[in-house]
């Protein structure tokens, strides 16, 4: 079959299907694109070719944007699905290294089909091209190398089969996926090849789920029947493993509790009994105080990060001990883990019958219910709404309650980066297995528009919601017009606190005293102090085509926030914050995060923060 490369490239494409517990998933639904003349005349041709049916195509505006739309997709599609990016060379490219590198660190699938410069060299440079004196097969994509789990250039036609399904190996490799990329040279991209039909198959690719060796199974249920105060850390990998009713059974049969990270949030629905919140810098006061205590971790589907473990201040038991369970070998055997490599719900499942028969002591059952329960008496605390506050601007915490009391398990919140992670993970109460949608791999400014257009995509039938403050909002609102273009209804709610609200407030704490960080005109002394810039983010949004409600009090948001979940139009609701107090705030810090301070200083604040850094930092301890 005589076609292009980039058409066969296409119709491969559009034959994959992942399938897993006998359900079968198009790999790749559709491909985002940004045309320049480094794609426009190959993939986009052949784009064009194959017509909608074969493969549904969604304009742009923004490289790094239509990378995170891919990962909202694929992540709401249980990383069965994903969608493809093409860009031309130059610019459009390296601006794929930022998703790139957010799909990788999260284990998400997404494609990546960078246009290259000239494999056959004809002009040299051709424009764009970066030139490299020491080495002429260097381009711009070669900076997608250590952000991409795989990456190939496609130089020859003929390399286009091997790197195609090394590429959708990758893909569906629930262990080794990420962002993949396969750089395509202009001129390869439009050369016609003789391609075997046989490429052009339908494929399925099962995606495994690996049982638990024997032995590393045993041994986990010796290390939970030997502990007293066992605690479960769920991560993102029950979700991608959809194991969420084999953790619940396991907790349920042996009255462990769970806490979970950023990613596992929701793995349990809130009110489960044996859910204890957030675990480590962002989680609750009864995770934190379990972990402390406990003598037993069983990490289950986590990589551990840094937030997780209060940056290794955290699990202070002196005799405690760890299980990895974790499909990657690499992630099962940090802090000195017992290695249980396997898929999640397998495992879960494994245990649970190793340990038939098996319950922690009643009375740490009920001591560690009943700090959950003091807990969700603070949370009530923080979202409290008096009757003089319905007439003033709402706390953050406040914004939150407004949603918490008008969602159902049909909702889906999408967040990143800003103080949003840090009052959703102690605060919300997640109500289905999907419904908390964080990305904090990479808390990435920018995420949260985007990524509700990809979940949307695939949930078109549920309210989506993205959250993000005026500093986020700016990094990349762009996306907002593809939301207008597709019809797709997202619910975007700007909480404008007037700057970086997040680092704001960690500069303080490590003594920087909110330096840079504030959006206001220079005052005379040359600092930020001025009043708030004239800016409208309302406008806008509005600009670009949304639907907006703006609300300026709590009763204004709450009408607000019901109008917006009802509307069948992307829709914004803007809103500016009011500064919490100690009482209507939510709770602070429960657990530490090391960020280092300055050790010499002459200013006050950084002085008093490197003591205070000092005396944390002594907590932290080794895990051999």
């Amino acid at each position: 079959m005589r076609l292009t490369v980039a058409q066969a490239l296409v119709r491969f494409l559009a034959a994959q299907y992942t399938e897993r517990d006998g359900r079968r998933h198009r790999l790749i639904a559709a491909t985002w694109g940004i045309f320049g003349h480094g794609n426009v005349a190959g993939i986009g041709q052949a784009l064009l070719e194959s017509g909608p049916q074969a493969m549904p195509f969604l304009q742009g505006r923004n490289e790094q944007a239509m990378v995170h739309a891919a990962v909202g997709y694929a992540r709401q599609s249980g990383r069965l699905s994903t969608h493809a990016v093409t860009t031309s060379i130059g610019p459009g490219a390296t601006n794929l290294v930022t998703g790139a590198a957010l799909a990788t660190i999260n284990r998400i699938p997404v494609l990546l089909l960078p246009g290259d410069t000239f494999a056959t060299r004809p002009a040299d440079p051709v424009l764009q091209q970066l030139e490299v004196p020491y080495a002429g097969d260097v381009s711009v994509n070669d900076a997608l190398r250590p952000v991409s789990r795989h990456f190939d250039r496609v130089t020859r036609p003929e390399a286009l089969v091997p790197a195609a399904l090394q590429a959708v190996r990758v893909l569906t490799d629930p262990v080794q996926t990420g962002a993949v990329t396969l750089a395509l040279p202009q001129d390869v991209q439009a050369e016609a090849y003789d391609w075997p039909e046989e490429f052009f198959a339908e494929r399925v690719w099962g995606v495994r789920r690996p049982r638990p060796d024997r032995t590393e199974l045993a041994a986990a249920a010796d290390a939970v029947r030997g502990s007293a105060r066992p605690l479960i850390v769920a991560g993102g990998g029950i979700r991608h493993s959809a194991a969420q009713a084999s953790l619940a059974a396991l907790a349920e049969a042996t009255g462990i509790p769970v806490a979970v990270t950023q990613a596992g949030k929701g793995v349990l629905p809130h009110g489960h009994p044996a859910d204890v919140g957030g675990i480590g810098h962002t989680g609750t006061a009864t995770a934190a105080a379990l972990a402390r205590e406990a003598d037993l971790v069983l990490a289950a589907g986590t990589r551990l990060s840094d937030f997780t473990t209060a940056s290794a201040t955290l699990f202070q038991g002196p005799g405690v001990r760890f299980v990895g369970l974790n499909l990657d070998p690499y992630d099962a055997h940090k802090l000195a883990a017992r290695p249980l490599v396997a898929d999640a719900r397998e495992a879960l499942d494994g245990l649970r019958e190793a340990l038939a028969g098996h319950r922690v002591d009643t009375a740490y059952e009920t001591a560690y219910r009943q700090e959950a329960a003091r807990w969700e008496a603070r949370v009530d605390a923080a979202y409290a709404v008096t009757a003089a506050d319905e007439e003033l601007p709402p706390t953050q915490a406040q914004v939150l309650g407004l949603l918490d009391a008008l969602v159902d398990g049909s909702d889906v919140l999408v967040n990143a980066a800003g103080s949003l992670p840090g009052d959703l993970h102690k605060l919300w109460r997640a109500r289905s297995a999907d419904q908390y949608h964080l990305e904090y791999g990479y808390s990435c400014m920018g995420y949260e528009i985007p990524a509700a257009i990809g979940v949307a995509l695939a949930a078109p039938d549920r309210p989506v919601w993205a959250l993000v403050g005026d500093g986020t909002y700016l990094m990349n609102p762009t996306e907002i017009v593809t939301a207008v273009q597709e019809g797709v209804p997202i619910r975007l709610v700007v909480l404008d606190n007037h700057g970086y609200a997040s680092i704001g407030g960690l500069s303080g704490a490590v003594g920087g005293e909110g330096f840079g960080t504030a959006y206001r005109f220079r005052a005379p002394d040359g600092a930020y102090t001025g009043d708030p810039l004239p800016v409208d983010l309302a406008a806008n949004a509005a600009s670009l085509g949304m639907a907006v409600i703006r609300a300026r009090t709590v009763r204004d948001l709450r009408e607000a926030l019901a109008e917006a979940r009802s509307a069948t139009r992307p829709t914004c609701v803007y809103v500016q914050t009011r500064t919490p107090d100690t009482v209507s705030g939510p709770p602070p810090a429960q657990a530490w995060w090391d960020v280092p301070v300055a050790e010499t200083a002459t200013r006050k604040a950084a002085a008093e923060a490197r003591e205070e850094y000092d005396r944390q930092a002594a907590q932290r301890r080794r895990h051999l």
